[in-house]
């Protein structure tokens, strides 16, 4: 968090120009002529250059913006009613009128600008679908591009008064409460630190916990030591800079003089980047990026906090530029010239102890919900395991199934053929006749010598009991003459 609030402070100069600076800032090329008392101190002439470059602003339309301002400042007679209207008059609308009186050409510029930019957003539109996975779902365009409030989607085609008088609102509104959100965020940044240091000091013993905020108090301390403050904007402060950073004799500070020097970009005006510039020497005196306890994050802050002062006290109309007229008005009044003492952030903190209470509060609402929506999907995790399981098992009874009924449709095995063997070979024998050849041969070792009529009957019982044919007729066709006549014999 720390990180992301640096960065956008970081962004600042590009932020903080309104609509109303960029237009004057293009339409006002030439710096106010100044007079000069040469007797005083030389002042080297600026010479010619062209208009400065739109300064950008921030926005996600910047580009747009600029570019609708650039064409638009092309146009002599809209130059001329710029002139004539002030800031109310241009957040009203006035001045978005006279689009109807700019050249064709102008208007033609327009209207092509519009189209890209309105193809730009669908491009947009469709990218972010894209990464959220919705490719099949058909896009409805007219219904997101109602969130561009700065145009007209209902129009895609034509640049028109109404989408004129949406980006300079659109514009001035977004820059107008960049402040407050800046302050916002600010704030969060200081309770977040706070909230951690306290988070630190919760996990030490007791003697750690001691010697941490001994550390912590001497750092506010060296921090608070520091050199007087000028008020931002003040006569010292700005004699100051003209002694310093233009090396030039304090006793000769004349405010013409010194407006001219400042303004960088010859438009004759200061704008907030000019005016921000203005307090380096100030902040060097709080801030020392190699001290451990000068935060930059709250240089940044302290800058701003500078700047919104000056604005405050200087700029009249609220057009947030400040003119020469305005800034000679503003040195000879009584805040100028004796100024009370100003405070800086360590003498205003930034949140209250309220705040504090109801930040950590919601720290730790947003703690208990996160840690609802852990179990709640840590149960979820379970549940699916545990239906990966059920369907696992039904997987493996389904597999079971399938072979039983394979099996089933295998048929039953034959048995082998028949092995003919060839040559002197001898061909392999059934075990049990072996057994059965080599009892009947050691029963006739053993048994006295049978009568033929004997002999033949043993062996008429023999192959009964091996199954064999019995009857004459049971034999083949070949041998039955032979065994009629083993029969016939006495």
């Amino acid at each position: 968090m720390r990180a992301s609030i640096h960065n956008k402070m970081c962004w600042r100069q590009a932020l903080l120009t309104g609509w109303a600076v960029m237009l004057v800032q293009l339409l006002c090329s030439e710096a106010v002529p100044i007079s000069i008392d040469k007797t005083k101190v030389n002042v080297p002439e600026k010479t010619p250059q062209e208009p400065p470059a739109s300064v950008d602003t921030g926005l996600h339309y910047d580009r747009y913006l600029r570019e609708v301002i650039d064409f638009l400042e092309k146009d002599q007679h809209f130059r001329e009613k710029l002139h004539n209207t002030d800031m109310e008059d241009i957040k009203k609308g006035n001045l978005a009128k006279e689009l109807d009186f700019v050249s064709h050409h102008v208007r033609t510029k327009l209207d092509e600008l519009k189209r890209q930019e309105v193809n730009r957003l669908r491009t947009l539109i469709k990218a972010k679908q894209d990464l959220e996975g919705g490719n099949d779902i058909a896009v409805d365009h007219q219904a997101l591009l109602k969130q561009f409030e700065y145009l007209n989607h209902m129009n895609p085609h034509t640049f028109e008064v109404d989408d004129l008088d949406r980006l300079i609102k659109s514009a001035t509104n977004d820059l107008e409460n960049f402040d407050k959100e800046r302050h916002d965020e600010f704030k969060r940044y200081e309770m977040m630190k706070e909230h951690d240091r306290r988070e630190h000091l919760k996990g030490l013993d007791e003697d750690d916990r001691k010697k941490e905020e001994e550390h912590y108090d001497e750092l506010k301390k060296k921090h608070a030591d520091h050199p007087k403050v000028n008020h931002p904007g003040s006569q010292n402060q700005l004699k100051e800079v003209w002694e310093e950073a233009d090396g030039l004799d304090p006793e000769d500070f004349d405010p013409k003089t010194f407006f001219k020097l400042h303004d960088t970009n010859g438009d004759g005006y200061f704008d907030e980047q000019e005016l921000e510039a203005l307090f380096t020497k100030e902040l060097e005196k709080i801030y020392d990026p190699t001290n451990e306890e000068d935060d930059m994050v709250e240089m940044e802050e302290e800058r701003l906090r500078m700047r919104e002062h000056v604005m405050s006290e200087v700029d009249s109309n609220k057009d947030r530029l400040v003119s020469l007229d305005e800034f000679l008005v503003a040195t000879k009044k009584k805040e100028f010239l004796e100024p009370d003492s100003w405070e800086t952030l360590e003498q205003n903190q930034a949140y209250t102890d309220e705040e504090m209470r109801e930040f950590e509060e919601h720290l730790n609402q947003q703690e208990q919900d996160l840690h609802l929506k852990s179990v709640d999907l840590q149960k979820q995790r379970d549940e699916l395991e545990r239906q990966q399981e059920q369907l696992n098992a039904q997987k493996v009874e389904l597999q079971q199934a399938v072979e039983h009924m394979e099996r089933l449709k295998t048929p039953k095995v034959e048995p082998p053929p028949e092995v003919h063997v060839e040559g002197n070979a001898v061909p392999e024998t059934h075990a049990f006749d072996n057994q059965l050849h080599h009892e009947q041969a050691q029963a006739q070792e053993h048994q006295p010598e049978d009568t033929p009529q004997e002999h033949h009957e043993l062996q008429y019982q023999d192959l009964a009991q091996q199954g064999l044919p019995q009857a004459h007729h049971d034999l083949p066709p070949g041998h039955q003459q032979a065994a009629q006549e083993l029969h016939n014999v006495p």
